[in-house]
């Protein structure tokens, strides 16, 4: 059996508003002074335009299997066909990455 770190959603969030900042910052786009888990991460109250939430994206998966050596695909059809989407919030992003970890952290 495979030693897993321990799911941490406290190191997830950090881990996501890192990346908002990353991005945020190499598009020179400002930081909202209030980034925090309810910030909108797409929709009409964004702080990312699309190329910065793939850029997100692909930035979180890569952080995921270094930190938790996991591959897991954030964008894949089971997260296009919820009612409510995982990319909405950084809460809900957030949310849905404790989720598939926890969930191969089980079967693995």
């Amino acid at each position: 059996m495979q030693d897993f770190k321990t799911l941490d959603r406290a190191e997830i969030v950090d881990m996501v508003l890192i990346g908002v900042r990353d991005v945020l910052e190499q598009a020179d786009r400002p930081i909202p002074d209030d980034l925090g888990e309810t910030t909108h991460l797409i929709g009409k109250q964004s702080i990312l335009d699309s190329l910065g939430m793939v850029t997100l994206i692909v930035d979180l998966e890569q952080k995921i299997e270094e930190e938790y050596d996991i591959a897991l695909t954030l964008a894949d059809d089971r997260a296009m066909s919820q009612k409510n989407s995982p990319f909405l919030t950084i809460q809900s992003l957030t949310d849905y990455i404790c989720m598939l970890i926890a969930e191969e952290q089980q079967d693995g």
